[in-house]
């Protein structure tokens, strides 16, 4: 557990009531993001406070009224998971950093360019955004924040979100091992042969084919035979 001179402030407020309390910024933040399974370790100081930079503590009838409680591990819990969370310097960059890239491989897996029907490289992309000046919101969903990225850079590149249908037979000496593998991307129908071959039909994103191929070709050393059936 950290220091007080270290620590940061998760607050919530309640019924127009802000209540505040001191926690690791580390911990905290593995608690919210479901890292860490318990409270152990985060709370820094055994108080819930109003304003904690003033000192200002919550009074017992005001945390029972806000939270339904008095327990201070109980109301920690609740501010952590539906309150706010302050970060460090260094933690919000992390998280954009992050956030930024769960957002461009989204885009390199899910869209292609509809002049030449390929996925876009990753250069290109992160151009078009450095040109849209875009800068992701380190606490929002990477999918809820693509619709008004995408409305900025298709102006920039054109892009063409498709899916494409693929089927697969695999060989008996690997068919059973490869499953998982290929249900993880999406099956549509499956059959096993009589010889113990898997024949499967999936659906991936089309900017992921390339992808998908690499890992079908490593788990099978080769052995195994793919079609487009069709794109949507």
């Amino acid at each position: 557990m950290t220091t007080l001179d270290k620590a940061i402030i998760a607050d919530i407020t309640v019924e127009g009531k802000n209540f505040e309390v001191y926690v690791d910024p580390e911990m905290a933040n593995m608690y919210k993001e479901g890292q860490k399974p318990d409270l152990k370790n985060i709370l820094v100081v055994d108080e819930v406070y109003f304003d904690a930079k003033k000192g200002e503590r919550a009074k017992s009838d005001a945390l029972q009224k806000a939270f339904g409680t008095t327990d201070i591990m109980g109301i920690l819990e609740i501010i952590l998971k539906k309150g706010n969370i302050q970060l460090t310097t260094d933690q919000k960059r992390k998280k954009v950093e992050e956030k930024y890239k769960q957002i461009v491989s989204i885009i390199m897996r899910e869209t292609i360019d509809p002049r030449t029907n390929a996925p876009h490289t990753q250069s290109r992309i992160e151009e078009a955004l450095e040109k849209a000046k875009f800068h992701p919101d380190p606490f929002k969903d990477a999918r809820d924040q693509l619709p008004d990225i995408l409305k900025k850079i298709r102006i920039i590149i054109p892009l063409k979100f498709e899916k494409m249908r693929i089927a697969v037979k695999i060989p008996p000496e690997h068919a059973q091992r490869t499953y998982g593998l290929v249900k993880s991307w999406g099956i549509i129908k499956e059959e096993w042969a009589k010889d113990g071959s898997l024949i499967v039909l999936v659906e991936i994103p089309s900017g992921a084919q390339g992808e998908f191929y690499d890992r079908v070709n490593k788990a099978t050393a080769g052995n195994n035979e793919t079609k487009v059936v069709e794109k949507i």
